[in-house]
């Protein structure tokens, strides 16, 4: 291969998904971060939207759960109050990203951590284990309220983790 060809086809890479993430337009490589939980309908799909509206460039935000139940109404309630959206995720099984490779998986639940043993490739495991608001009993209002503490932790954490993984 010429001199040029290489120049061309190492620019070319540079610029390009090489299977670890996404190039940004900023020129370097995203990282990948799936957030695993149950249902894949509250805390995960919180996490995913919180990084995706707070990451910038830098990370590329994946959700999936063990029995995927759809996004729970009071999670798209909470998000839209901060001016955030879950436009464009779904629930899914961690199944069907059985073939992306992570940079981080971040479990939040016990039962989700279990689930990421079958994850493969090389990552960073990090332990989130965050109550679930949907198990909060009483009237909407309690309900809301649980949502509320749940997307507002998940927020300092995902800040923390941005703040942590930027380098």
């Amino acid at each position: 291969m010429g001199d040029l060809a290489k120049l061309f086809q190492d620019e070319f890479e540079k610029k390009h998904d090489s299977g670890n993430g996404i190039s940004s337009a900023s020129g370097y490589t995203r990282k990948k971060v799936l957030f695993v939980c149950t249902g894949n309908s509250v805390r995960s799909q919180m996490a995913e939207a919180l990084l995706r509206a707070y990451g910038g460039d830098k990370f590329e935000a994946y959700s999936a759960g063990t029995t995927p139940a759809g996004i729970h109404t009071l999670t798209k309630q909470v998000l839209a109050e901060m001016n955030i959206t879950t436009e464009g995720q779904h629930s899914k099984h961690i199944d069907k990203l059985a073939d992306t490779k992570f940079d981080y998986v971040i479990p939040l639940c016990e039962v989700a951590a279990l689930s990421c043993v079958n994850i493969s490739g090389k990552h960073e495991r990090i332990n989130w284990y965050i109550d679930d608001p949907i198990r909060v009993l009483g009237d909407d209002e309690r309900k809301l309220m649980a949502f509320r503490i749940t997307r507002n932790i998940l927020k300092q954490k995902v800040l923390k983790f941005i703040e942590e993984n930027s380098k």
